[in-house]
Order: structure tokens, then sequence, then C-alpha cells
């Protein structure tokens, strides 16, 4: 039995790249990243309820006016991360805009196990997680120099060739990446301290997207209304492929099963295994250009940066 947790971690860490990947088609179609985002998240949010109504866990809404504000938060998180996603994947790849993640992660949690905030038991910090650490910049710097190798272009891509910038003047993207990593240990410990309250995993795991919902649709206004987006279309989703809409129910599933996990196999132990699935998702995604991205072959440098991203996670989350 434990050893089927840890697969189903692993698996639900895939679904958070290929979520990232097939919502690519989801703004090509919808023509806005921030409306592909808004439809991401509610359809994301529409399963959750259904979820939660079913197995008759939307009584603990009730105690809503006994919460903490602040702990209602934890959704502003998603809209950041899920558009980052729309942005960086055709620029930089899967590998390594889920590098960029995953190195996010690790600063932002260490933050808080050290620090002791947001409600996050302090951890000491010892040997383990500064080698962890280390190996974690190491491997994502290696990544990341990689980014400008040459790549075939699959059919369907949102991108004309793989024609880039020089690294120089992609480091807003990078930076992006980090900080859209980063929040997600933010949202963990926020939504935890909602759960602590409410008591419904299921429930919070709702709120926590409606109110990604909600923040991601006003910034969609005020864009659309400032002209700083097109307006989205929706004649055009006819067209998308089916997988175009699978976003919203990786997000659903990978919420849901964490919630279900932390309990069964610790936190750390399902931190570290969906960080390896998310890499390895990403890694095939990328050689093989699947959901129609360009393809990004594996060389020795990504190969290694990968292995050292994958190690310095698993010794940071043992560590603790």
């Amino acid at each position: 039995m434990y050893i089927a947790l840890l697969a189903a971690a692993l698996l639900v860490g895939t679904l958070l790249a290929v979520q990232a990947s097939v919502n690519l088609q989801l703004n090509r179609a919808v023509g806005t990243p921030y409306g592909a985002s808004t439809l991401q998240l509610t359809v994301a949010a529409v399963l959750l309820a259904v979820l939660a109504a079913a197995t008759g866990s939307l009584g603990a809404l009730q105690g809503l006016s006994d919460v903490t504000w602040w702990h209602l938060l934890g959704g502003l998180a998603s809209p950041l991360y899920i558009t980052s996603g729309i942005l960086l994947i055709p620029r930089l790849g899967a590998l390594t805009t889920v590098g960029l993640w995953v190195t996010g992660q690790m600063i932002a949690s260490l933050v808080l196990d050290l620090g002791g905030l947001i409600g996050v038991k302090q951890v000491p910090v010892n040997a383990l997680i500064v080698l962890g650490a280390a190996l974690v910049l190491v491997g994502i710097s290696v990544i990341v120099r990689s980014i400008n190798q040459t790549a075939k272009v699959g059919p369907g891509t949102a991108v004309a060739s793989d024609a880039r910038p020089a690294l120089s003047t992609q480091l807003g993207w990078l930076v992006l990446g980090v900080v859209a990593g980063g929040v997600l240990p933010v949202q963990g410990a926020v939504n935890a301290l909602l759960r602590h309250e409410l008591g419904a995993p299921l429930t919070v795991a709702t709120i926590s997207f409606v109110v990604a919902v909600i923040a991601i649709a006003l910034v969609l206004g005020v864009l659309v209304a400032s002209k700083k987006t097109p307006k989205p279309k929706f004649g055009t989703l006819r067209e998308m492929p089916w997988w175009g809409w699978l976003g919203g129910a990786c997000a659903a599933t990978y919420v849901t099963v964490t919630f279900l996990l932390i309990p069964e196999i610790g936190a750390a132990t399902t931190v570290a295994f969906t960080v390896a699935g998310q890499q390895l998702a990403s890694v095939v995604i990328d050689q093989y250009g699947l959901f129609r991205l360009p393809r990004r072959p594996l060389t020795g440098a990504r190969i290694a940066g990968v292995a050292l991203l994958l190690i310095g996670s698993v010794l940071v989350q043992v560590a603790k």
C-alpha cells in the first residue's frame, strides 16, 4: 500500500507539468493568457465544488464567519502560477520552466521552515538542507544555461521558431518562474491554516480555487479595459483539441490527491515525489514535443541539471 501511495504522489506530480503544457492550447484558442487562466481555474473550481458536494464536505462553509480573513487568500497564488506556465513554456521549454518552479518552491519552503512562518513548524538548519539547496541551485543553473540551444519546432506550436533573445534579456522570465514556484509553498501553508479551522480538505480546495477565479477574472477585466490584453475569444474553443481542457482536471486532481497523501506518507515525502514527477514529465514533454510544443532534445548538460535538481530537492525534503 505504501508503494502505491508513493506512486500516486509521483503520478500527480506529472500532472502539474501536463497541466502547464496543455494550457497553451487553451491560450491559443482564447487569445489571451489571462482569459485562458480564468477558464482553467473555473473548470478546476467547478470540479472541486462538485466533488465536495458529493462527499458532503460543503457543510464546512458554515464555519467561514469564524476563520481569520487572510486564511482565505491562499488561492491568490494559483493565477500567478498558471499564467506563468502559459507565458514561460513557449519561451523556455517545459523542463526549464518546471525547473524554475521547483527552485522557487525549494527557496520558499526553506524560508517558511527555517523561519517557522505562517504556521509552519520551525526546522533547524543542518548540513543536508544546505547541501540539497546548493545542488538545486547548481542544477537549475545548468538547465538555464542550456535553454539557448537550438531545438526542433513541432507542428502546431505557439512559436514559429526557437530563436530566442540572449540569456541576459531573459532575466525577467527567469525571475517570474522562480517567483511563481515560490508562491506554491506559501499557498500550501495558508491553506493548511484554513483546513485547521474548517476541517474539510475538499472545501478548502474549493475555496482556494474560487478565490483564484475571482482574482484572475478581476485582472482580466482590468487588462481588457485598459487594452493591455485582447478580449477573450470563445468561438474558437470548438477548434481546440479535447485535451486542451485537461488543465483544470489536472489541477483539481493534484489538489485533492495531495491533501489525501500528506496525512498518509508525510508532507516531505509527498513534496519530494511530486517534484520528481514534475521533472520527469517535463523531460518527456520536451524530448518528444508533446502537446504540440517545440522539441527540445535532452543533452548531457540538461540531464545533469535535472539529476542535480532532483537529488537536491529530495535531500531538502528528507533533511526536514
